[in-house]
């Protein structure tokens, strides 16, 4: 497969093992588990890439707030530390649970850490709504011309599908959450969501200590109904629009979450 050899159209170990017909005489003895069975194509490592984009954030906030606070040298780095360590463990996970090669997890590592130390200091708090709309719609008809301009060229961004369920274990570990324009469907979402909480009450809510344990408890259990919420798989044009509306609900939860107990902590004159 020619594509295959594409820097982003990596092969995953867990269908590698049976195309590339390297152990055709001895095959090894391999587990997969249902994390293993990743749909997409395997480089980068889209955990590896998340987990350092979004923690470089974390620590080096937490560093900031050391630093400030006269902290020792040691202690102030140690969140680097942290943030190290952590990215070698989801590595070392990856490629245990045979879901990437580890050229592929470095990969998504360092793009990750680029991409977090670039918005680190970008974060778009003072951006129109029209910036999220127009992002999302970019987003989306970029990526649906990108796929028919390749479709012309014969490349079909859809081939690693029919590589994992051709090779993995169990049918049902193939899951179409974690598949590439359901993953677009999630990101556009979620993007379109957090333009909609901003627009609608920038800088949140002021909440005291009770009220904003309260707002926790109510948001984390909406959240998790939402995620584990079912959706339709039939018609396909049904289910990305419905995981497209799943996940711009996910800000809005956590707005309307401590606007609603901000609501009622004035009317009650609980605080």
């Amino acid at each position: 497969m020619a594509e295959g050899q594409s820097v982003l159209f990596g092969e995953r170990p867990f269908w590698w093992i049976g195309e590339s017909h390297v152990f055709a005489n001895k095959w090894p003895k391999v587990q997969q588990y249902s994390s293993t069975c990743e749909n997409g194509p395997g480089s980068p490592s889209g955990h590896a890439m998340v987990t350092a984009a979004v923690w470089w954030v974390v620590a080096s906030s937490l560093r900031s707030y050391l630093y400030r606070r006269n902290y020792s040298i040691p202690c102030t780095y140690a969140p680097y530390l942290l943030y190290g360590a952590l990215l070698l463990v989801v590595g070392i996970s990856r490629v245990f649970i045979l879901a990437h090669f580890p050229h592929q997890v470095v990969t998504g590592s360092i793009a990750g850490l680029v991409v977090g130390m670039y918005l680190n200091n970008r974060v778009p708090e003072r951006r129109s709504f029209s910036f999220y709309v127009g992002l999302t719609a970019s987003m989306l008809f970029g990526t649906l011309m990108l796929n028919v301009g390749l479709r012309q060229l014969g490349v079909d961004l859809t081939w690693s599908l029919a590589l994992a369920k051709k090779w993995c274990s169990h049918s049902d570990w193939v899951r179409p959450d974690v598949a590439p324009f359901t993953s677009l469907a999630r990101d556009c979402g979620a993007l379109l969501g957090l333009g909609l909480g901003q627009h609608w009450k920038p800088g949140g809510w002021p909440l005291s200590r009770r009220p904003q344990a309260l707002s926790l408890a109510l948001s984390s259990v909406a959240l998790y109904w939402v995620c584990w919420a079912p959706l339709p798989l039939r018609p396909p044009a049904l289910y990305y629009v419905l995981f497209f509306v799943k996940f711009a609900s996910v800000p809005l939860i956590v707005m309307l979450v401590p606007g609603l107990v901000h609501f009622v902590m004035r009317k009650t004159k609980w605080n």
